[in-house]
């Protein structure tokens, strides 16, 4: 396996300036602000550099480049699998009920017997992560690892694009699929978040549209938490998720991020499922605790790989971390890369809106919020 990183920036009018692999790449990932996608014939740059590749891509809130956060950039994995094959599956998504049917369509496409695992890039505003995952796996098996995440844009919530072989567009759930004996994987996802306040009961809910906690209306439950910081919603939610847990296993949580609210229905949207009858607690953290997960999720993801050979390494970060640690965001991608010590590896990540890793608990596939998760790959040759 050859890798080739590539950081493209607005002073150099995201150009690629060469490239050793051009026609040999087979897979090109990569992440960008959604202005530079929307401003700079990005996508056709990053074609005419690599015309047997498949592409894939999605906006963020804000790119990993190496060791350092940048915004409104362009980073790019160029990867000429040796032994691996690739194969891609894209979807256009209307309504976030439709994410558990897209989610089944994407798994019988990728479906084979030497699949080994599956990247996926999702629109961040308009589906549910966690039925488009559970849709992926009721079809290709709960043993096949899920990696990737939801596309970001910022703290605005207005629009996300994704793209796999053409320019990312709004409300497009894209995947690709890993065959062969050579690939091998490893992941790890992390938070670092802490309970307060009181547990509620989610009385009332509709997939991921939460209604009432306690039997009263969940957006003015949560408002009387934020205080002050209520005026900004939805951005300021970032700061304050919600864990959800089923009352037979209370120690065990999904934490979920708001996506939206709607101040007449007094109602919160998320990114996944809340489930009725779960219980339900606010989340914070302290900076310390943050980025001591970003080092578990580093570490969990190294050990999978263990090799002395080429390898990716992918970052996918929640924009609330990125949000709550501000100016230190830096250090929990230092206390990634410090993870990973001398093995070489070529890196790249993104700040989205909701994560997919297998559990760090269940190993099976789900959707995370407010993590660092992190997905490495090698070929053994």
């Amino acid at each position: 396996m050859n890798v080739e990183e590539k950081h493209l920036i607005a002073s150099e009018k995201f150009s690629i300036h060469d490239s050793h692999l051009q026609e040999k790449a087979n897979l090109v990932i990569y992440f960008g602000g959604k202005k530079a996608f929307e401003d700079a014939p990005v996508y056709q740059t990053l074609r005419r550099t690599y015309p047997n590749s498949i592409l894939v891509g999605c906006s963020t809130g804000g790119e990993i480049a190496g060791n350092d956060i940048h915004e409104n950039s362009v980073i790019s994995l160029a990867i000429d699998f040796e032994k691996t094959t690739v194969k891609s599956s894209s979807y256009t998504i209307h309504l976030s009920s439709e994410s558990f049917n897209i989610g089944q369509k994407i798994g019988s496409d990728l479906l084979g017997d030497d699949l080994k695992g599956i990247f996926i890039l999702s629109d961040g505003l308009h589906a549910n992560g966690s039925a488009l995952v559970d849709g992926v796996l009721s079809k290709v098996g709960k043993h096949i690892p899920l990696m990737g995440g939801l596309a970001g844009d910022g703290s605005n919530f207005k629009k996300t694009l994704v793209g796999i072989d053409k320019i990312p567009c709004e409300k497009q759930i894209v995947a690709i699929g890993f065959y062969g004996d050579a690939i091998r994987f490893g992941h790890g996802s992390e938070g670092g978040w802490e309970p307060f306040g009181l547990e509620r009961k989610i009385t009332k809910s509709h997939g991921n549209v939460l209604y009432e906690l306690d039997g009263k209306p969940a957006l003015d439950i949560y408002k009387s938490y934020l205080g002050k910081r209520a005026d900004d919603l939805p951005a300021s939610a970032l700061l304050f998720p919600l864990a959800v847990s089923h009352p037979d296993t209370p120690d065990v949580s999904m934490i979920r991020t708001i996506l939206s609210v709607d101040e007449e229905l007094k109602t919160m949207t998320f990114t996944g499922d809340i489930p009725e009858n779960y219980s339900a607690r606010l989340m914070h953290s302290t900076v310390g605790h943050l980025i001591e997960g970003a080092r578990s999720a580093g570490e969990a993801a190294q050990s999978g790989v263990n090799s002395t050979k080429d390898s990716v390494g992918i970052l996918i970060s929640c924009i609330g971390r990125k949000l709550a640690m501000g100016s230190r965001v830096i250090d929990e991608v230092d206390a990634v890369w410090n993870s990973f010590g001398e093995a070489p590896c070529f890196k790249a990540g993104f700040f989205s809106y909701g994560e997919i890793s297998p559990g760090t608990y269940s190993g099976v596939s789900e959707l995370q919020n407010q993590t660092m998760t992190v997905m490495t790959f090698t070929e053994d040759c």
